[in-house]
């Protein structure tokens, strides 16, 4: 996908159409530097405002991710082509999304026993192996509640970078969709296969994650 073509033609029709940028980016409910942006090829507009910012240019999707006008002629072929495209792209975003959660997850872990590890070092080189709260230190009490707090924030960012990455697939009906935040916390889990009820067929059972979504 040619950003820097879909850029100058996201400016293009948006100068016919008699916008400036500002303008543009006060009907999306975005800021004017996203659309300077696009239009410098740096970024793509998020799938979300697609729709809109097409009926906005009077343009469609497939003219906006190809970055020209198209004729019936070839539109079948490049509808699928930009499809595509598309599918690839979110893939390629789903797989740092999860890339990121296993870094987060990594060192929030490695932190998180470090921490305990260096408060409690000094009972542990006196050969005391039973420890309490009543033992410690206050500084060590609130130093050891902060680690545990980053911890915990660490680990409920990671599964909220899971529930943001791709779909779920039901088991039974086969259907691809995204839960809810609440769901996805409290389902048992194998790694990334969660214990869920789907919502189209309301059976029971381990849904898998997916990167993208099938076409229907």
């Amino acid at each position: 996908m040619n950003q820097q073509k879909v850029g100058k033609f996201i400016a293009q029709c948006r100068k016919a159409k008699g916008y400036t940028q500002a303008v543009l980016a006060e009907k999306l409910g975005i800021t004017d530097r996203a659309v300077s942006k696009w239009e410098t090829g740096k970024c793509m507009p998020d799938v979300s405002l697609m729709l809109e910012l097409c009926e906005l240019l009077e343009i469609n999707v497939n003219e906006l991710l190809s970055g020209e006008r198209i004729t019936m002629t070839n539109y079948q072929k490049i509808a699928e082509e930009n499809l595509m495209k598309l599918q690839q792209q979110e893939e390629l975003n789903n797989k740092k999304l999860l890339n990121m959660e296993i870094v987060i997850g990594v060192v929030s872990v490695v932190f998180y026993f470090l921490m305990i590890f260096a408060l409690c070092w000094d009972k542990l080189m006196e050969g005391e192996t039973r420890l309490s709260f009543s033992d410690m230190e206050g500084w060590k009490v609130v130093f050891f509640i902060v680690s545990t707090i980053i911890f915990l924030g660490g680990t409920f960012y990671c599964v909220k970078l899971e529930h943001d990455a791709g779909y779920y697939e039901c088991p039974h009906c086969k259907k691809q969709y995204v839960p809810t935040m609440k769901a996805v916390v409290l389902a048992p889990h194998i790694g990334r296969t969660r214990s869920m009820k789907c919502p189209y067929c309301n059976q029971k059972g381990y849904h898998k994650k997916i990167l993208t979504k099938e076409s229907e």
